[in-house]
């Protein structure tokens, strides 16, 4: 383990170095080294940040797109019914552990106390 790692960080720089031939990319992969670490030492999920990462430009464009051919009316979005409840579903759960939370507590705390 000790000859293992300082090996695998010596490819990974010489690799990102060598796509481009630019320092910054270097620093790039050591600042998201260091997310990397964070997010495990703290038993964070790396999937959801990966999905975003690639699906949030994609997403962005299509937005954009979309204001873009309706003159930017937001109603755009709510004529259709797959993308109303599509945007009704997200809300939900984006705002569900806000809501359960306090009324999990409510639920479990005695009546007469």
């Amino acid at each position: 383990m000790i000859i293992l790692f300082p090996l695998i960080l010596l490819f990974c720089l010489i690799g990102v170095y060598s796509v481009a031939g630019n320092a910054w990319d270097i620093v790039v992969m050591l600042v998201f080294a260091v997310v990397g670490y964070l997010m495990k030492k703290f038993d964070y999920e790396p999937a959801p940040l990966v999905l975003a990462f690639v699906l949030g430009r994609m997403a962005e464009e299509s937005i954009r797109q979309s204001l873009v051919l309706s003159r930017g009316d937001l109603l755009v979005f709510f004529k259709h019914p797959i993308s109303c409840w599509a945007i009704i579903i997200a809300f939900i759960l984006i705002f569900y552990p806000l809501i359960a939370s306090p009324l999990k507590k409510a639920i479990r705390r005695p009546r007469g106390a």
